[in-house]
């Protein structure tokens, strides 16, 4: 591996986990620190408090004030029920300043001590991959500008972040079982109609969880509520913990005329060897704001999208081979300690790096990628 593929997935590692800044310099004092809670009562007047996430310095941006696009399709006159479920999806796509929130607010276990809240913040484009009457799929990409020591602006930081697809009255789904393992599972026919499932992917396009809900609209905003799931644990918390096994939740998505707005309700629960639940630890809140900007340049996601995302289209057909032709899956999260996501980003960038893309080459590449860290 050259020393330029190595600093761009060690760049993209350190993306992953630090994307964005606090909206006060991190070495403010201890006692403006509560400033950064998105939550409005005060837990605790000491420094170690003070919210853990971002810690590079992104550059100011500037938001949209006009009610966006997908919001008037969204409210145009006349549109059944089924198509403003789809307005409502298709308006999650667009430029957003994105700030990601959580803070633990309940403790079960003995000896409990909360966790430090969590904050940070990124820019990424939401991109509509594909649109067919029953089915949606969303690519977030995320392309950050940071400060410099030297007072200037980087050069763009550009990384492929999570996936969301919608499906409508969907007949199976997903269900994460612990373990980095999924089981699928069938949904009742009475449960499917005039519902939704979201199915949600991870960075390198393998399965995170996925939930089933209704939408509802009025006139001051449209909003999806999930069933309770069992999901893997975010990077925000691999990275840090290892107390607990899986989060069990569920989410809104709320669609307003500035963008839209992720809530979370998690338990955080450890498994028994046989995947049953041993005990919940605590519970968290999380709120991720998708706030629409204007004047950021998102040409380098657009490139990126028009290369790597041929290579990242044939990543799909892997991975959707797999979820229609098996019952369940494994994966191992790391194969001769290298992450699943690592070899694909590498290959992305070589996609970049060329001239044409040939994708029976990227797909065989694809394949052999992933077949190596699938588990019986």
């Amino acid at each position: 591996m050259t020393k330029k593929k190595l600093f761009i997935l060690v760049s993209a590692v350190l993306f992953i986990n630090q994307a964005g800044a606090y909206e006060k310099d991190v070495k403010d004092e201890c006692n403006r620190s509560q400033e950064q809670y998105i939550f409005s009562w005060a837990l605790s007047n000491a420094c170690d408090d003070k919210p853990r996430g971002g810690t590079s310095k992104g550059v100011e941006v500037k938001y949209d004030e006009k009610a966006h696009d997908g919001w008037l399709k969204l409210h145009q006159q006349g549109l059944t029920k089924f198509q403003k479920d789809r307005a409502a999806i298709l308006a999650m796509a667009g430029p957003y300043r994105v700030d990601f929130n959580f803070l633990e607010t309940v403790g079960f276990s003995e000896n409990y001590k909360r966790d430090k809240p969590y904050h940070s913040w990124g820019t990424e484009y939401v991109y509509v991959v594909v649109d067919e009457p029953e089915f949606i799929s969303l690519q977030h990409i995320m392309v950050m500008y940071f400060k410099t020591d030297e007072g200037g602006i980087s050069e763009p930081m550009v990384m492929k972040h999570w996936r969301q697809d919608w499906t409508y009255q969907d007949d199976t789904m997903w269900r994460y079982q612990g373990n980095n393992s999924w089981k699928k599972q069938s949904i009742d026919e009475d449960k499917r109609k005039g519902s939704w499932s979201q199915a949600v992917f991870q960075v390198d396009d393998s399965p995170r969880y996925e939930s089933i809900g209704k939408w509802q609209h009025n006139s001051s905003f449209s909003t999806w509520i999930s069933d309770t799931t069992q999901r893997p644990l975010p990077r925000r918390e691999y990275s840090v913990r290892d107390d607990y096994h899986v989060l069990e939740g569920f989410n809104r998505h709320t669609i307003n005329r500035f963008g839209w707005v992720q809530e979370e309700e998690n338990w955080k629960k450890t498994l028994n060897e046989d995947g049953t639940l041993k005990a919940y630890q605590s519970k968290e809140e999380g709120v991720g704001r998708y706030r629409r900007i204007v004047d950021t340049d998102f040409q380098p996601g657009i490139d990126y999208m028009e290369k790597a995302g041929l290579f990242w289209a044939d990543v799909r057909t892997v991975w959707n081979e797999l979820l229609n032709n098996n019952e369940t899956l494994a994966i191992n999260k790391k194969v001769d300690n290298v992450s699943l996501f690592m070899p694909l980003f590498g290959y992305a960038q070589e996609v970049m790096d060329g001239d044409k893309y040939d994708s029976e080459k990227g797909l065989a590449k694809a394949r052999e990628i992933i077949n190596k860290h699938l588990r019986d």
